[in-house]
């Protein structure tokens, strides 16, 4: 597998935006710029982190009625992206119009299952179901709709493997125990191992004392037998 690793840079100034960047190897990984930079920074964002090799995954988690969510999405495929995300709460047609907004380009669209900051008490409480059941309905959706993959944590990567035609896409990556936002966490190469596509990681590297050596280590915790 290229390049499993998605390093999230949540930066609201460009300067820091872009010493970030700077500080990642196109060549160990892909870069998510999600609402919070590209509501911040907008277009040169993405066009930044283009101009330096990277692959980019723009995480917008995009939830409208199908005929917005097709217009915004047409709005972007010009941008130099790769991937980017949609909710698979909203529903089956929503999906279907996502996927026909970026017919004719190379961007694959995965559905957000359910946040991985999300607990099973809160999934009962939004959804009346655990989180486990959430994705799994969701993932059935997904791929009725043919979207390319889903977003989901770790902990439902076993759903998504026999799924087959999906793609996954695994956030709540954490290199141990954390009292963070993440609820439903896993480490790299265990998430890797069970067979996650891409994973997402963000603060582990992106506030590490030298963002460069730490991605470096987790390239290496995944790949060493």
């Amino acid at each position: 597998m290229s390049k499993p690793i998605i390093v999230a840079v949540d930066e609201t100034q460009p300067s820091s935006f872009k010493q970030t960047v700077d500080s990642l190897d196109s060549n160990l990984c892909m870069i998510k710029v999600g609402s919070v930079s590209f509501n911040a920074i907008g277009h040169e964002a993405l066009t930044y982190v283009a101009s330096k090799g990277f692959e980019i995954f723009l995480d917008l988690k995009l939830h409208d009625i199908p005929n917005t969510v097709k217009k915004s999405i047409e709005g972007l495929i010009s941008l130099p992206i790769g991937m980017m995300t949609i909710h698979t709460s909203g529903g089956l047609e929503m999906m279907k119009a996502a996927k026909k907004a970026v017919e004719g380009t190379n961007i694959k669209i995965f559905g957000v299952t359910a946040l991985t900051s999300l607990s099973d008490d809160d999934t009962s409480a939004i959804f009346q179901r655990t989180a486990f059941n959430q994705v799994k309905a969701m993932l059935d959706l997904a791929q009725e709709a043919q979207i390319d993959g889903v977003v989901c944590s770790p902990h439902e990567l076993d759903l998504v493997v026999a799924q087959k035609s999906l793609l996954s896409i695994t956030p709540g990556i954490r290199l141990s125990e954390s009292s963070d936002d993440q609820s439903r966490v896993m480490t790299p190469k265990d998430a890797i191992s069970k067979g996650a596509d891409y994973i997402v990681i963000g603060r582990p590297i992106t506030n590490a004392p030298n963002i460069s050596e730490a991605l470096q280590e987790i390239h290496n915790s995944i790949w060493q037998t």
